[in-house]
């Protein structure tokens, strides 16, 4: 499964990788961009069958990609993994069609649970 990463920190794209692999989801192509506009471009030539994404990012936000996403019809299964995780935030995140929302600081545990249905 190809899985694409958008967070505009380097390290936090490798440590939600790490977390991947440390809940048991392993073997799986990592793609990586470091905005929304980045991953919006990356989403188009990568096609990947996750997306896995930060709130807050430069040039294009979390849930503005998502929204882009949706508004062209993708149906790629999409989560967030941010800092913030208020009820406001994470009822716009579902009614915009996200998947889950795992809150930093997270756990493996976290990622197994928000992905068991959709990782294999």
């Amino acid at each position: 499964m190809k899985i694409l990463i958008a967070d505009d920190s380097r390290a936090m794209r490798q440590v939600i990788a790490h977390m991947l692999r440390e809940a048991g989801f392993r073997g799986h192509h990592i793609v990586e961009a470091a905005d929304g506009q980045q991953a919006l471009a990356a989403a188009h030539a990568e096609s990947p069958e996750l997306i896995i994404s930060d709130w807050n990012m430069p040039a294009m936000t979390g849930i503005e990609l998502l929204q882009a996403l949706r508004a062209e019809a993708s149906t790629t299964p999409f989560g967030f993994v941010t800092t913030e995780v208020s009820a406001e935030m994470q009822q716009q995140a579902f009614d915009a069609g996200a998947a889950f929302l795992i809150g930093k600081p997270f756990s493996a545990e976290d990622f197994r649970v928000a992905l068991v249905d959709l990782l294999e």
